[in-house]
C-alpha cells in the first residue's frame, strides 16, 4: 500500500482509523463528552483512549425557583474502556492541509 491509499477515507471507520495515537473528542450519552488519545478501537466503536478528559453535564430544576441549574464536573483519567453502544459522535482532531 503507498502512503496516499493508507490515508483515504472510504469508509467512516477509515476516519478513525487515522486518528490512532492522536486525540479525539468522542460524545457519549447521557451528557458526557471524552477527550483523549485514541489506543485501539473496534467495528462496534469500543475504544481505549488515554490521558482522559471526562467532563459530566447535569441540569437540574431549583424547587422554589423553577429555574435550571447546570453544573459541569470534569476528571482526568489515565485510561479509560469506552463501551461503543453509548457513542454518540467521534470527532478526530483538526487536519491541516
Amino acid at each position: 500500500m503507498t502512503t496516499e491509499e493508507e490515508s483515504a477515507v472510504k469508509e467512516p471507520l477509515d476516519l478513525i482509523r487515522l486518528s490512532l495515537d492522536e486525540r479525539i473528542y468522542v460524545k457519549l450519552r447521557s451528557d458526557r463528552e471524552l477527550r483523549g488519545k485514541l489506543h485501539a478501537y473496534d467495528q462496534h466503536l469500543n475504544m481505549i483512549l488515554g490521558d482522559v478528559e471526562e467532563v459530566v453535564t447535569t441540569v437540574e430544576i431549583d424547587d422554589e425557583t423553577y429555574e435550571e441549574i447546570v453544573r459541569t464536573t470534569k476528571r482526568m483519567v489515565p485510561f479509560l474502556f469506552v463501551r461503543g453502544d453509548g457513542v454518540i459522535l467521534v470527532s478526530p482532531p483538526l487536519r491541516t492541509a
